[in-house]
């Protein structure tokens, strides 16, 4: 299934784009006058990558209009996303739809779609958002096939006039296995390719969409036992091994918690999740993956603490909603968390279980004035300005042909 929409009107519009359901366009046009139009490609349309469209749609002043697959085999939508996604979109010039500019993640061959688009006499202003990069996308095995995207992702990188990061650490972790690739080009001087690529390159942080949680009351009834919250992807680069490996120590010890564990599931996934749910029976509160987003958030403001044992973290939005829930950080002293959190809310390597239970035996929530104070500058109210600048500034020409 192919999406094409915006999250505006409702209205519907026959595409006419090959492999394209009939009823599946749709436009947002705003009433504000002129305003830029930018079409959207998100070849893995879901978890963060669709919660980051869906909230600059909704803050944005903009028009966009957004083409998607759904969030599967990552690896083919990057080597042939970008060909099948050139097809639709001349098919849509061709029928009279106009853009000012193009924004994409980086499940797309950037070279690819430019070529493809150029051919057909298209060629708009490409910027790139990224939510990762396969420099620093951590393999539970080692895969010499994994050069293949990081190669794509540089090339992409290369010929976009804009490029976006999700954090200074992503910035700086794709750079830097920039510079390690261009040094491979044997008799080939390419090293200044890193500047190129960095002079075009900015830090913008996802919005999160708080709503939901502000809506919802953050007390904590007296005498209850603190509870530690859990959310994140259940795979190995956030280390769960770590994490409940913590918890059976804590419980050994006699220390009193609860447990909430959250995050979306996958068919494979580390057999330590059993286990937890075994050895912690009579501490858990909830353990799965929730998909309503109310009850999503409920579910946070009943905790007190939410931890993270991440490896690989290239921001932390499941950190920053649980905190905004009331929620008190643990977080490595390590990857994006430096951008995000004051150093008293992280804790090095070998200090996690102290660190724990010190929290546990000193419970207390956030209070809401601290919750906003570190999370505000992450809603997108706060981010929106920027965003549209940055649109602007890549559209400050019209959509020409080549």
């Amino acid at each position: 299934m192919v999406y094409i929409f915006s999250l505006a009107t409702g209205k519907q519009k026959n595409s006419g784009c090959a492999g394209a359901p009939a009823n599946t366009l749709r436009h947002h046009r705003t009433t504000t006058g002129r305003s830029l139009h930018i079409l959207l490609l998100e070849p893995y349309h879901g978890g963060s990558h669709r919660a980051f469209l869906a909230g600059l749609q909704a803050a944005v002043d903009c028009r966009f209009t957004l083409l998607a697959l759904p969030a599967r085999k990552w690896k083919m939508r990057m080597q042939l996303a970008a060909p099948w996604l050139a097809e639709r979109i001349i098919a849509m010039v061709r029928q009279g739809y106009r853009f000012d500019g193009i924004l994409s993640s980086t499940f797309v061959d950037g070279a690819v779609l430019s070529s493809q688009l150029c051919r057909a006499g298209i060629h708009l202003p490409l910027a790139i958002y990224f939510h990762e990069n396969q420099f620093s996308y951590p393999g539970q095995v080692e895969d010499p096939g994994r050069n293949q995207f990081t190669a794509i992702n540089f090339n992409t990188a290369l010929v976009a006039d804009r490029l976006a990061f999700n954090s200074r650490y992503n910035l700086e972790t794709f750079l830097d296995g920039t510079r390690g690739y261009l040094k491979k080009a044997a008799d080939m001087d390419v090293r200044h390719l890193a500047t190129v690529v960095a002079d075009k390159a900015v830090v913008l942080h996802p919005g999160i969409d708080f709503t939901m949680i502000d809506s919802l009351a953050h007390s904590r009834p007296c005498g209850r036992e603190p509870v530690i919250v859990w959310n994140h992807r259940w795979e190995h680069d956030k280390d769960p091994e770590t994490f409940f490996l913590a918890l059976f120590r804590l419980a050994d010890q006699g220390v009193a918690f609860r447990l909430i564990v959250l995050g979306q599931r996958f068919r494979h996934q580390p057999g330590i999740f059993a286990r937890a749910r075994q050895r912690l029976e009579d501490r858990i509160l909830h353990f799965g993956y929730q998909e309503d987003r109310q009850r999503y958030a409920e579910l946070l403001c009943q905790g007190d603490i939410v931890v993270s044992t991440a490896r690989h973290e290239f921001f932390g939005i499941s950190v920053l909603e649980a905190v905004r829930a009331g929620c008190r950080p643990l977080v490595p002293d390590r990857l994006s968390y430096r951008e995000l959190f004051p150093a008293a809310y992280r804790y090095r390597q070998d200090s996690l279980i102290s660190s724990l239970k010190k929290l546990l035996l000193r419970p207390g929530r956030l209070d809401s004035a601290t919750a906003r104070a570190l999370t505000g500058r992450f809603a997108w109210p706060a981010l929106a300005p920027a965003y549209r600048a940055w649109l602007a500034g890549l559209c400050s020409r019209e959509g020409v042909f080549c």
